[in-house]
């Protein structure tokens, strides 16, 4: 059942991670106007049973205004609210205050923040570590999140019988980390990658929504586009079997997908995500609709 929705309030972000999954940086297009955020809303409450919103991007306090206001129509309509940030604004905790205190005004029922090199090096006095702090004296609830680097750690794979090594770090290999963060894993050959064991795409549980319409199930896997099928309809009639990509997906994993649809492909990848990503970007022109924005491929 889904309960949440995710708004891509923006593509733009000041930073161009290497391990974004939606090729987010300075140039990266797409910002929702408040009368979209407005609509998403409105069809939010026909679903009955959507009751959290997080606001994220890119970097959605580029458009704080915006990002404001946004909440607190949410919180008028009843939802839950949360924020994803990279915290660029907290150069100071007593600055940081400035920008949280209108959120805690509004009941923010979560704020998390970006705290890894990724974002901010090795810096111990990070703009993460002031903006929780400031969240802290505000009686904010907040977390981090903290993706690295991916490496090899000791051990085995306790969930395999044929044991494997484990990449640890947290990134999802797809978007720009599938392009700048593989080279130098351990891969696996494709016949095994047969389940995604990532994303809930029978009954998914949240979607994000982006500003050109996307309903992305799996980011840059797409439902359908909320502005030509009002939001409400689209989770009511959804079909995972029939979808041309989450129903190879479903039954038989990335190796169905590149069955079926007859991709050609490398022998070997680092995981389920690595080949499913590789595979949709191959039949990105063939399933326009699905496979969307094309942005998020990093394809122009």
């Amino acid at each position: 059942m889904l309960t949440g929705i995710h708004l891509l309030l923006t593509y733009a972000c000041n930073f161009e991670c290497d391990h974004c999954f939606l090729y987010c940086g300075p140039h990266a297009e797409g910002t929702f106007t408040l009368q979209q955020i407005r609509a998403v809303l409105d069809e939010a409450r026909r679903t009955r049973s959507v009751n959290f919103v997080y606001f994220e991007g890119g970097e959605p306090f580029l458009y704080y205004p915006l990002m404001l206001e946004g909440i607190r129509v949410a919180s008028e309509r009843g939802f839950q609210t949360g924020i994803v940030t990279n915290c660029y604004w907290a150069t100071s905790e007593e600055d940081a205050e400035l920008w949280l205190r209108p959120l805690a005004d509004l009941d923010l029922a979560d704020l998390s923040v970006s705290d890894d090199a990724f974002h901010h090096g090795d810096e111990g006095d990070s703009p993460a570590v002031r903006a929780l702090g400031a969240a802290r004296r505000l009686n904010m609830p907040s977390d981090s999140i903290r993706i690295e680097q991916p490496t090899v750690e000791a051990g085995l794979d306790r969930e395999q019988e044929k044991g494997r090594p484990v990449i640890g770090g947290g990134a999802m290999f797809r978007g720009r980390a599938a392009e700048k963060l593989v080279e130098g894993l351990p891969r696996r050959p494709w016949e095994e990658l047969t389940h995604c064991p990532y994303e809930s795409l029978r009954d998914p549980g949240r979607v994000h929504l982006d500003p050109f319409g996307h309903v992305h199930l799996c980011q840059g896997l797409s439902m359908g586009n909320m502005w030509e099928t009002p939001l409400a309809t689209l989770v009511q009639h959804y079909d995972p079997d029939s979808h041309p990509i989450c129903g190879p997906l479903l039954e038989g994993g990335p190796a169905l997908l590149a069955r079926l649809h007859g991709v050609e492909h490398e022998e070997e990848y680092v995981d389920e995500c690595h080949f499913c990503y590789s595979m949709r970007l191959s039949l990105i022109d063939r399933f326009p609709q699905y496979l969307a924005p094309r942005q998020v491929y990093g394809m122009d």
